[in-house]
């Protein structure tokens, strides 16, 4: 069989451009409406939608009878594969990384907290190891916008033992061992694993982790589902999981510049106003997530592609372009 020299080309690797997502939407107890509201994404209507995955590589789950969350692509020559499938394919184009081989190493969502969500911790992987199940779970919370009086929980308080934590969660009063920190739009909160939290109601939050669901909830406020039945709580594995050695108000917080730096990931803020352009190189992995404003990337034949708030995009490590902004724009760059 002949080939042609485009054809060649193909075979060798692919033409790197800006990867767009279909997201996945879930709902929670504790979600809205706001996803739709404030990006415009098109969620269910009626429906308390709580997280948006914007890109995630998830594998099945039976034992908790969850099946796999794989961000499915929605634009150009690879429109309708996986994540995985596509990175299977270009390694290197994607990830810079000729030998990588799965799964991506990052989840990002949107959540939108119109309640407030269980006390709950995600394990490291040495508890992973030790319960022999589970997998580690580092995350950092931008916020995107907060009700005045909005509120998280992250970390314990000064004092609190595994002891003391314990017999809190006999007396339903776990929530009050945790620090409790009134948040502001354009902070930056960083959970290392092993964190207890839980976010209060009235925020809508980028959120950036590790490529993990595990979560062991503890408390949640008594609340029941609509069929009248309370969700299911993890009290031995997250008495396991906690860091109760670590004090909830010496976790960083951060708005300017980089905003998370650790083993799992770094998240940078950028601003741009309308009309200017960046040069996006080559050479690394990106997952940008737009906050607010509106622009362009060149795609992979000339064409452009759009971004605006509530969009998340990857660029591949071999695509290098110039992204321009029609409208004043804040976004944060995920790298690993």
């Amino acid at each position: 069989m002949w080939t042609t020299e485009e054809d060649t080309v193909r075979i060798r690797g692919m033409k790197a451009y800006p990867l767009k997502f279909k997201p996945i939407y879930k709902q929670r107890i504790w979600g809205g409406q706001r996803l739709q509201e404030v990006f415009g994404k098109d969620i269910p209507a009626g429906e308390k939608i709580g997280e948006s995955w914007e890109i995630a590589d998830l594998p099945e789950d039976l034992s908790a009878r969850r099946m796999a969350d794989k961000s499915v692509i929605a634009n150009g020559e690879l429109a309708g594969q996986t994540i995985g499938s596509a990175i299977e394919k270009y390694p290197k184009e994607i990830m810079g990384d000729k030998d990588f081989s799965g799964p991506f190493p990052l989840l990002i969502k949107f959540l939108d907290a119109e309640d407030i969500l269980s006390v709950q911790v995600h394990p490291d992987a040495q508890t992973c190891r030790r319960l022999g199940k589970g997998e580690p779970k580092t995350e950092c919370w931008y916020i995107v916008s907060a009700t005045d009086r909005a509120v998280i929980y992250k970390g314990l308080k000064k004092g609190v033992t595994k002891e003391k934590f314990a017999e809190a969660i006999k007396k339903g009063n776990a929530a009050e061992m945790l620090v409790k920190v009134t948040v502001k739009e354009g902070e930056c909160h960083f959970l290392p694993a092993g964190t207890a939290h839980s976010i209060g109601a009235g925020l809508l939050i980028a959120e950036i982790q590790t490529p993990s669901d595990t979560t062991y909830r503890v408390f949640d406020w008594n609340r029941v589902d609509a069929s009248g039945k309370t969700r299911k709580l993890h009290i031995e594995e997250a008495l396991e999981s906690i860091h109760f050695g670590q004090r909830g108000d010496e976790l960083m917080v951060t708005r300017f510049g980089r905003l998370a730096d650790c083993e799992n990931f770094k998240v940078d803020k950028g601003y741009q106003g309308k009309g200017s352009e960046v040069l996006i190189r080559s050479g690394v992995m990106k997952v940008l997530i737009i906050v607010s404003g509106l622009g362009t990337i060149p795609g992979a034949e000339g064409e452009l592609v759009e971004f605006k708030a509530g969009d998340t995009i990857l660029i591949p490590a071999a695509y290098e372009g110039t992204m321009r902004f029609e409208e004043a724009t804040e976004y944060l760059t995920v790298t690993t």
